[in-house]
Formats: C-alpha cells, sequence, structure tokens
C-alpha cells in the first residue's frame, strides 16, 4: 500500500481509540473491582475498520500489510492506552503458528478466517516457578498412540488475554529424558476442548490488557494440533518472543512515551511559576529536550529494526538491543513527564501517572532486560579460546 494509506489507517485507529476508548479508560480500568476488563467493543470496531491482524496476507484473507503498517497503528493506539494496545497485538500475534501446525489447510483457513473476524489467541509459556527460566515448567503432554492424541496437564500463569480468548498456544514437555530444546512441544489448543481460566492479575498498570492463569487438565487435541515438529517447541517458543518484542512490547510503550511527552509539553508551556511559562525555566526545558531526543532515538531505532525484519534481515543482536532501548527509554520519559507536572504528575486527574503505570511492565514481560542484556553480551563476547583450551587440555 502507499505510504499515504498507511497513514490514513493509523489515524482510523487512533480517531477510533479517541472517540470510543479514551472517554471510558477510567471505566476499563476500574472494572472488575478494580482488575480492569478489556474493551471489546473497541476491539470489534478497530477490526470492522481493518485494524486487526494487518499483516496476514491476501491469499488466506488478509491485508497482507507490512509491519511497519502495523507498527504505526500500535503505536497509535498506545498513545491512548499502552495496555490495550500490547492486549490487542499479542491478541492476533498467534495467528502464524495455525499456519505451522499440521492441521488440514481447509481447518487452518477455518481459523485464520476466525481471527480475521477479531478472534484472541494467548501464548502460554511462563509458570510459577518457571519465569526467566521457561525449561523449568511443568506442564505435560502424554501422547495416546490409539487415539493419536495428545493429553495435556499443567497450568500456566501470566497470560495476557486469556479470559478472552479463543485459542491458545501451549508449551509442554513431551520428553523429559531430554534436555528443552529437544524435550518440549508447541501446541494449538482451541478453548472448546476444555481449557479452564484461572485467577485473573490484579495488577500495577496496563488494566486494560486482562491477565489470568491458565489450566489444563486432561485437555486432549489431536496430534496435527503439534506446531513445527515435535520436541522442539522450546526453540520455537524463544523465537515467538524475539519476534513479536518489536512488535507487541515496544510499539504500544513507545505510543504511550509519545503522549507522556505530549502532555508534558502542553502542559510546561501553559503552567507558569516565577512569571514565567515553567518550560522556559531551563531545569524543565532541558528535561523535555531529553524527552523529544530520547523518544525520537527510539523510535528511529524501532523502525528501522522493524523494517530490517520486513526484509527478511535476521539481526537478532539488535532485536535484543532493540526491546531494552525502547522499553526503558518509555520508562524514562514517562517517569520525567510526571516530575514535568510536578504533584500533580502523581494525581489520577492526569493521565501520566497511568502512563507511567502502564509502561513499567514492558521492561519485564517478553524477556526480562536484565536478560536481555545478558544474551546480548553473551552475543558480542563470543566464545573464549582461552576457555576452549582449559577444556580440552590445551597449551
Amino acid at each position: 500500500m502507499l505510504q499515504t494509506s498507511k497513514k490514513e489507517l493509523a489515524e482510523i485507529a487512533g480517531k477510533i481509540c479517541q472517540e470510543e476508548l479514551k472517554p471510558r479508560i477510567e471505566e476499563y480500568e476500574s472494572a472488575d473491582n478494580g482488575l480492569g476488563r478489556y474493551p471489546m467493543e473497541v476491539h470489534k470496531t478497530l477490526t470492522a475498520a481493518g485494524c486487526f491482524a494487518v499483516t496476514i496476507p491476501e491469499e488466506y484473507g488478509g491485508l497482507g500489510l507490512s509491519s511497519i503498517t502495523e507498527a504505526i497503528i500500535l503505536e497509535q493506539l498506545g498513545k491512548a492506552d499502552a495496555g490495550f494496545a500490547f492486549a490487542f497485538a499479542a491478541a492476533y500475534a498467534q495467528w502464524p503458528n495455525i499456519l505451522k501446525t499440521h492441521m488440514p489447510d481447509a481447518d487452518k483457513q477455518v481459523w485464520i478466517d476466525k481471527v480475521l473476524n477479531g478472534a484472541i489467541g494467548s501464548f502460554c509459556l511462563t509458570e510459577s516457578d518457571a519465569g526467566s527460566d521457561p525449561a523449568s515448567m511443568r506442564t505435560s503432554a502424554v501422547y495416546d498412540k490409539a487415539a493419536d492424541e495428545w493429553v495435556i496437564n499443567g497450568a500456566k500463569c501470566f497470560c495476557s488475554g486469556a479470559p478472552n480468548a479463543e485459542y491458545f498456544v501451549v508449551m509442554a514437555w513431551t520428553d523429559k529424558t531430554q534436555r528443552p530444546g529437544k524435550g518440549i512441544t508447541a501446541f494449538f489448543v482451541e478453548k472448546e476442548r476444555g481449557v479452564q481460566i484461572g485467577k485473573k492479575e490484579n495488577k500495577l498498570g496496563i488494566h486494560l490488557s486482562e491477565t489470568a492463569d491458565v489450566i489444563f487438565d486432561e485437555v486432549r487435541v489431536p496430534a496435527d494440533h503439534v506446531i513445527g515438529e515435535t520436541n522442539r517447541g522450546f526453540g520455537f517458543a524463544l523465537t515467538t518472543l524475539k519476534a513479536t518484542s518489536a512488535i507487541c512490547n515496544c510499539c504500544p510503550v513507545l505510543g504511550s512515551a509519545q503522549a507522556a511527552l505530549d502532555f508534558a509539553v502542553e502542559y510546561a508551556k501553559t503552567r507558569r511559576q516565577f512569571g514565567k511559562r515553567i518550560i522556559d525555566h531551563q531545569a524543565v526545558g532541558f528535561m523535555i529536550a531529553d524527552m523529544s531526543m530520547k523518544t525520537a532515538a527510539a523510535r528511529a531505532m524501532l523502525y528501522e529494526f522493524i523494517k530490517a525484519c520486513d526484509c527478511n534481515v535476521d539481526d537478532q543482536n539488535l532485536a535484543l538491543m532493540i526491546k531494552c532501548y525502547v522499553t526503558d527509554t518509555a520508562n524514562e520519559v514517562c517517569n520525567m513527564a510526571i516530575q514535568v507536572l510536578g504533584g500533580y504528575g502523581y494525581m489520577k486527574d492526569y493521565p501520566v501517572e497511568r502512563y507511567m503505570r502502564n509502561a513499567r511492565i514492558f521492561q519485564i514481560f517478553g524477556g526480562t532486560n536484565e536478560i536481555k542484556r545478558k544474551n546480548l553480551a553473551k552475543a558480542i563476547a563470543g566464545k573464549d579460546p582461552e576457555a576452549n583450551k582449559k577444556q580440552y587440555g590445551g597449551n
């Protein structure tokens, strides 16, 4: 599509959020006794407008748009609420895995059609004792040869979108005698097969993104619901986290940072102290200048990476950098916006406190920034030749 078309679609998404989401954010945040609620009404409007799962290829009935277009849309949604933008992105992020199953093509198309009509998916990896170390998970799947089915048992936690999900992508041990890379399998599981939704989490922020436990008690799925290869799901899970990080994590929180910056600028231009606008005081002016530079740098870095992904350039080091830099920057900018507003910034009467609450989680999920830095440092360092000599008794 032409660049103007990308812009128009993003403007449509932004307008829908301005008209249907922003006026009711407080209502959605405080719903369900303060746990929050995902605004399905807005979800449906955006889906009808063509803003949901825009990268599904035309051959499957989608628009076949680029990841850049998707990113622009999600940043617009993030300006309204990063929690909603993340939940919206995560809701369709698993559609490629439908195509990676061994189901008949007709069955795959049925589910792709459901996604195009707004069906929500949920990624189930984390468990209570298996967070940054997913190899410690306990969920298992046992093959029933007579029925040609897998029987899944276990419980997952922190599953985004689970309360509204119609299908799940689930990681489970299928061969515990092997290491994770050769013993964990990924499954496509429809909710109707007996998947149970457990406790809904009470979170600091992103209340518009509902998070809950997902329970699998003797849940049976056909053998053709395996995603990719049996016993190769662990590597798939890590790849999925890398692939979705830039889109699901970075775009929404970048939108939140931009919204915080915009609000801080307007406030600083109207608030007067000591006879002049506070933006004209060097301390505040320099703070806003820093916020502007960092937000622009994060956007340039993020979009350059997404553009590279669209060109099938696989730079995993850059992927690690993007996750850390964009989410760290967004948190810093949102925090600085509160400082610009002073005491008012801490009050719920102004949106910047929500921007900060929402931004905080993005440094954690999708792989904590500490894990990302560890992996980046390891990749940069490479193998130590001296260590190899010691290992094999060389000089």
